[in-house]
Formats: C-alpha cells, structure tokens, sequence
C-alpha cells in the first residue's frame, strides 16, 4: 500500500485513481524484485554459458552483457513491462494533477507568500534558457519532461513529480521522498562531527524533497536550492513552506553558478550528474569546486561507476540509459569518479566514496554503526528493492578534520 505524502501539497486521489496508483506501484515492485531476479537467473543459467561457448571467457563488462541480453526473450519481456510500467507512474498521476490543478496553484501561491511560519524564498529567472536535456527529452518518460508550463503560475510538473515518485518508489524513499537527504546528511553529521557547514546548496533540486533534510539536520545553516524548472521550483517552495522549512529556492542552471567565490561548505546533488551530458557534469564540478570554501565539500549521491562493478550489475543499473530516456547514464558511468573531480580542481586525496544505509528506516545508533568507512557497495546498492544501499562520492576542498 502507498503511503500518503505527508504535507499540505499531497494530492487526494479519488478511490479509482489510487486504486489505479496501487497497482501500478505493485507491478513495478514485481517487475524490480521477481522479474529482476528470474532475469539474472535467466542470464546465469542460459546467456553466460552461451556466451562462454562464443568466446572462451565470461563477458568483460556490462556493454557486453547487453549486447547479448538483447535478443533473449526474456529480457525482451522484462523491458517492456518495465517499460510501459514507468509510463504507468505517470500516466495514473496526470489525471489527478490536471483535475486539481487550479486548485493546487492557488494553494501553492498562498504557501509561498505566508511568511508567518517559516522564512525561505523563490526567485525565478524568466530569462533563463532551459538547457536541452531537459527541454528535448521527456525524461524519465516524463511526457512534457520538467519544465513544461500549462497555466500562469504553473506547479504541475512539480506535482507530477512528487506523486509519481511516490509511486515509483514504493515506500522506499521515505516519507516524504526524503531519505536520500536525510542518508547524506545525517552520513556526513555522524561521520563529520566537527564539520558544522553554516551554507549548503543542492543542484538540480527537482521539488526540494531532499534539499529539506539537510535543513532539518544542519538547523542553524542556511540552504539553497536551485533548478531550471520554474513549474517545479515553484512547487518546491510551497511544498518546503507547508513542511515550515526554509529554503532559499533560485531558478538557475548549474553550469554556471550565480554565486560567488567561496560561499558555500556544502554543494550537494542527488541523482542528477547522471542527466546531464559530460561536458556539462564537468563544467558543473569546476563551478562547485569554485563556489565551495575551504574545507568544504562536495558530495553527489549517485549509482556507483561501472569500472567498480560486476558486469552483470552494470548492464542491469545501466537499463535506463537505454529504455528511460536518459541517455547521459551509462556514459557518466563509465567515467572515473575521482578523475572527474581532480580535472575540477580537487586533490586526489581528499576523494570520498561511500554508501550508506537508510537513516529513516532504522534507529540513528544503528545508522551510525554501520557507516563507519564503508566505501564498498552490495547487490543491493542503488537498487530499488528492500534494504537499499546510497552511494555518493565527491571530494573535500582542502585538508578537514574528523
């Protein structure tokens, strides 16, 4: 069962569309557990020893593993249920977000204004080119990708997200769609103790639903939030307001940071340099690099590289380039994490790699007993399915104390 989104921004599906919501959640659970795991056995049991007989050795990574994956019926199968599944998530949504979009505007407008609860602020900028991964892909399949516009003050895309990724993620994600936020933050608090950031930005915020728990866990910073999306910024900012959290919300592209020089001791991301083509991830990591002070850091939640992993684990993490729409995935993934951030201006040693349990699913003394140095990963990291391990890696600006 779908748990309700927990603030004043949460839509109320009619019986029909949230019986609709349910199941469409419960077949993605089938497609990422049940049919996740009959594929791998598929592959062992029939597609490895073919492939052994061809060439005389298992294959080297996972471009090879798809190669030969896809002419297997099975994984024909399993992609296309995925597939139209992932259509599903929004396609059980839209109808609702449409039926109460006039509603949900003015909510939203009255949310942003009331400055009786909390502070935080929005500031679009009109002239703001939305660059061409977003603009041109229906990301995610998406239809209308991020940024798409209806009305005047337009929140739907915003929405869409929020309550499409409550479904998507089948209760995995917290409850509010917070514990990748909650799992960094509360990560670098326990493993950090001495580092207090007083400034904190996260790129490509999305609706700001993991730009909050670094707020909640550092309460004496002050948290910025930026992304190209007017609809979903504008939808993040009464959503932070109706959970009386402030947050700084900036429309802005975050290859080119309208920040100073050392402003900030955090620059945080979560799931986006995967979006982005590599030239931008790395004009992106050159401006976190300058907009960071010294000793502060850079920590991007992501799925880890392919050259770390089984071949096996990288085709499967790597569907989505192909099937998804998004096309930036597997090549992100393919590069060296630590290389990437050297070439930004970061030094070698001060490279981190970590994952991380779930902080909202379990006690903070078990959380913090597990963290320890852990840099490695599991089958389960990155994975939607019970038990789901965050990766993150990034780099210090400078020497920082434990």
């Amino acid at each position: 069962m779908i748990n309700t989104l927990q603030h004043k921004m949460a839509l109320r599906p009619s019986q029909d569309e949230k019986s609709r919501q349910e199941f469409v959640s419960s077949l993605r659970g089938h497609i990422l557990v049940n049919m996740a795991s009959s594929m791998q056995q598929r592959y062992e049991e029939v597609v490895l020893p073919q492939f052994d007989v061809k060439n005389g050795r298992a294959p080297i990574n996972g471009a090879e593993v798809h190669k030969e994956m896809k002419s297997d019926l099975y994984f024909k199968f399993y992609s296309s249920v995925r597939y139209n599944a992932q259509e599903m998530v929004w396609r059980s949504v839209i109808p609702v977000v449409s039926r109460n979009l006039q509603e949900m505007v003015v909510k939203a407008a009255k949310l942003r204004d009331d400055e009786s609860s909390t502070k935080g602020s929005l500031t679009l900028n009109p002239n703001l080119k939305v660059p061409s991964n977003v603009a041109k892909i229906d990301v995610h399949l998406v239809p209308g990708s991020y940024h798409t516009e209806y009305i005047e003050n337009d929140i739907a895309a915003g929405a869409i997200y929020d309550n499409g990724l409550n479904i998507f993620s089948a209760n995995l994600m917290g409850r509010n769609l917070d514990d990748i936020g909650e799992s960094m933050a509360n990560y670098v608090r326990l493993k950090y103790p001495n580092f207090k950031p007083e400034k904190i930005l996260d790129c490509g915020c999305t609706i700001g639903h993991n730009s909050l728990p670094w707020a909640k866990t550092f309460i004496d910073a002050e948290v910025h939030a930026i992304d190209v999306s007017a609809p979903a910024l504008r939808y993040a900012s009464a959503r932070a307001k109706a959970q009386k959290t402030p947050i700084h919300f900036k429309q802005m592209n975050a290859t080119a940071l309208d920040y100073e020089d050392n402003s900030f001791d955090v620059v945080f991301t979560s799931m986006f340099l995967h979006e982005l083509p590599i030239k931008d991830i790395k004009a992106f990591l050159k401006e976190a690099y300058r907009v960071l002070k010294p000793s502060g850091l850079l920590l991007n939640m992501e799925l880890p590289p392919n050259d770390q992993m089984e071949p096996y684990d990288s085709f499967y993490l790597d569907w989505d380039c192909f099937y998804n729409n998004e096309p930036f995935y597997k090549t992100f993934r393919d590069q060296d994490y630590n290389q990437l951030c050297i070439n930004a201006g970061f030094d070698e040693k001060d490279f981190i790699q970590l994952t991380t349990p779930q902080f909202g699913y379990m006690t903070q003394a078990e959380f913090s007993s597990s963290i320890g140095s852990q840099s490695t990963f599991s089958d389960k990291t990155g994975r939607l399915t019970a038990g789901i391990e965050w990766f993150a890696f990034g780099a210090w600006k400078g020497k920082v104390d434990d």
